[in-house]
């Protein structure tokens, strides 16, 4: 941006001060924010902290508790764009004079002959994150700005490195979005405590619903399974878990196919293939649907086929989108694995990211 001639802030958020749910040694911010400060140095920029973990807790933390507890599973990175970066970050840039706020995404944005913004996929297939970015509107694409995008990561390195930036090695994040690579129980279990359950077993054969039934999202019977092991919250699960059972003696790996909150009952099944595991189908509340693009939104009775990923990386797999009342149904061309309620689905045309909504059932 800077050699585009622009004029640039740094400016770094400060969204966390609490290191000790934190897989590294130092709190990762305090390490982050200064290499944030050396870079802006190095191109002679202004650089300041903006520090929102009073809103971040509030609005990103709080909301991963209530979902986790509620048996579903979020995305905070998602959220934390929308209601963070791309909203109090930004605000308080436009307060500061700036035009734009430019971040690292690897996506792009365009806008058309009519004025209208498209988010595009980032053009390295192997780091496009435009999935992260599924619920911004139309105003915050207009004032976002994704110099990488078009890029390739060997190829930002590379520049990061000509350009004598100390960051141009450094490792790529992980794990939450600015808190760091977490161990999740144990941040969970700041506020949610841990309660023995029942860990249950689905045969391979167990009859398959064809739809769920209403407060029962899984698919299957859940009477026809049998007791295998025990649990210390279903809440710290998630559809397609394999890790942490702690049930061995069995032929094939098992892998969670639904947790009931409710009953804090985990059902399991054997093998990445066991049909429990698939579903043809999703749905949205309709409170729940975002279009990215406005003018392509759906209504009762309309449908229409995209390209749809129902997590960050999953290659992207056509769909047909049918909307009824109260909500759109999600059809795959092929049964999904692991589809979890509280994780947002996507849909594209091509590599422009149309519209998003949140998982139910």
């Amino acid at each position: 941006m800077q050699q585009a001639g622009h004029e640039v802030i740094g400016i770094f958020m400060r969204n966390w001060n609490d290191a000790s749910p934190t897989l590294e040694d130092e709190c990762p911010w305090i390490e982050d924010s200064n290499d944030a400060l050396l870079v802006a140095e190095r191109l002679g920029i202004p650089f300041q902290v903006l520090d929102l973990s009073v809103e971040y807790k509030e609005r990103i933390v709080d909301y991963m508790f209530a979902e986790y507890e509620a048996g579903r599973t979020p995305n905070p990175d998602v959220l934390c764009n929308r209601e963070i970066k791309f909203d109090l970050f930004l605000n308080a840039a436009r307060r500061l004079g700036a035009d734009f706020v430019a971040t690292g995404h690897y996506a792009r944005v365009e806008r058309d002959a009519e004025g209208r913004m498209h988010l595009r996929a980032g053009l390295d297939a192997g780091k496009d994150q435009s999935y992260f970015l599924c619920q911004l509107t139309q105003e915050q694409l207009r004032h976002a700005r994704f110099p990488i995008g078009g890029l390739q990561k060997s190829e930002v390195r590379r520049l990061a490195a000509e350009a004598g930036l100390i960051t141009a090695a450094k490792k790529d994040s992980q794990g939450l979005c600015f808190i760091g690579h977490v161990r999740l129980p144990d941040f969970l279990q700041q506020q949610l405590k841990p309660k023995t359950g029942r860990i249950i077993e689905i045969p391979r054969d167990a009859p398959v619903l064809e739809r769920a039934k209403p407060g029962a999202p899984w698919g299957f019977v859940p009477e026809d399974g049998v007791v295998v092991g025990s649990h210390h919250g279903a809440h710290y699960f998630t559809v397609g878990q394999r890790k942490g059972l702690l049930v061995g003696g069995k032929p094939l790996p098992l892998f969670v196919l639904a947790t009931d909150v409710v009953q804090n009952t985990v059902y399991v099944g054997q093998g990445e293939d066991h049909p429990g595991l698939y579903r043809s189908a999703l749905w949205i509340d309709s409170a729940d649907v975002h279009w990215v693009q406005p003018w392509r939104a759906l209504t009762a009775g309309d449908s229409a086929d995209f390209l749809v990923r129902i997590r960050y990386r999953q290659a992207l797999v056509p769909a047909r989108l049918r909307v009824e009342e109260g909500g759109l149904w999600v059809e795959f061309s092929k049964p999904m694995k692991a589809v979890a309620p509280g994780q947002f689905a996507a849909w594209y045309d091509g590599d422009d990211l149309v519209g998003s909504g949140v998982i139910k059932n």
